[in-house]
Formats: C-alpha cells, structure tokens, sequence
C-alpha cells in the first residue's frame, strides 16, 4: 500500500541545511494502522507529509495505493491527494465562515462534485461522528472536540485511502482524546482504511499495529 525507498528530505534556509529525513524506507500494508513516535525535530511530520504529497522527498522514491507519487507532476500529486489522502491536524483546519457540514463537503466541491449530489453522504458521516444536530453551526460555535469531529468526517467524505492524523489529540483533553481516538479505530477496523498516527502519546501509539519510531531524521525501531 505505502512503500518508502531510501527517502532523504533536506530543507535549507539560509546557509544552513537541516536534513528532516535520512534514507527512509518503511512499508505500511492495505488496512494497517501504524503510529509514527519520536521527539520534536525527530521527522514525524515531514514524513506523514511526504506520504500525504504535501511535501517532496529531496531524493528516494514514496509510491502509495500503486501510484509511484515521486515521478508524478505536481497536478498528478494534487489530484491524487485530493482524491485519496484525508489528512486529519492537530489544529483542525476548519474555514471559519462555513458551517460544519459545508467544511466536510469542501474536499468534493474542490473537485468538482456539487453538494447537493452527496447530501446523503454527507449527513450520514455528520450522524456517524455524533454531530448530526450540529450540522449548520460554524467552527466558532463548536468545542475543540465536535470540530477535530467535522475534521474526521471532512477527511472521510473522500472515502480515502489513507487516514493521515497527526498529533489529532494534541488540542484536546485526555477524554475527548480518547473518543476521538475511539473513532480513528472504528474507521480502520470497518473500513480497512491504512492510518498512520503521528503522537506523543504512548498510550494512543499503543492502539497501533506497529509503532514506527524516529529520531534525528533516522528509522531508530519498527515494532
């Protein structure tokens, strides 16, 4: 499903060159769900970005669901990603002026869907994550825990292939964490979607297939 050969990303700013990942390699199977740990700088988000086509690989090569994403044009990424990854933030990324289940449609709409063709769809996920009664109130009328919610349906509209989180608790008390988490689980045990975690969180890496730990850039333990 994921395959990572050899992935280095270096980032320069200035005269300085900071390398975020070190000859990567790591393979996720259809229907797993990994946790991705390690200390801040370690490369947890810039990995999960270079799956998620959000970011580049300065050299090796990341294929995902077959698609080799490292010989694609950046169109061929974005549609791709658009299509096939839902990403889910610590931070939500909730567009202020739309209610909640215009921020779960937005992903369709951008490509091209009308939303009246997938109301069905839309309210069932708003139902499926307990926010149907919800539905028509904007992100500043919602608790951080009913927004990482829309979140979740927003990344699920897509019926995606892989569920990206990262750090998707890490704005939330340790009980709301908890039910969100509880959801993250449910997608990938019913739907056999592939979830990569990335957490601080020993106790939410633990609910992992596999934990994958990083440090300095470098794979350090694949358990």
């Amino acid at each position: 499903m994921i395959q990572l050969e050899q992935v280095t990303k270096v980032y320069h700013q200035g005269t300085k060159t900071i390398t975020a990942l070190q000859n990567i390699s790591l393979e996720v199977r259809q229907g797993e769900f990994v946790s991705v740990m390690g200390p801040s700088g370690s490369g947890k988000s810039t990995l999960l970005h270079i799956i998620g086509t959000l970011d580049d690989p300065t050299t090796g090569r990341v294929s995902v669901g077959g698609e080799l994403l490292s010989e694609q044009s950046d169109q061929e990424r974005t549609l791709f990603r658009r299509r096939k990854i839902g990403f889910i933030f610590q931070f939500f990324n909730l567009l202020p002026g739309l209610t909640a289940e215009e921020n779960v449609a937005l992903p369709i709409m951008l490509d091209g869907q009308r939303f009246s063709h997938r109301r069905k769809d839309i309210k069932e996920l708003m139902e499926r994550v307990g926010l149907s009664h919800r539905s028509n109130h904007r992100p500043d009328e919602l608790s951080g825990g009913e927004m990482q919610r829309v979140a979740i349906a927003r990344a699920l509209i897509i019926q995606p292939l892989v569920l990206l989180a990262d750090e998707p608790t890490g704005n939330l008390d340790s009980h709301t964490g908890r039910e969100i988490l509880d959801l993250i689980c449910e997608v990938n045990q019913k739907e056999k979607t592939t979830v990569i975690l990335v957490s601080h969180d020993l106790s939410a890496a633990s609910l992992a297939h596999r934990i994958v730990k990083l440090r300095d850039g470098m794979l350090q333990t694949d358990s």
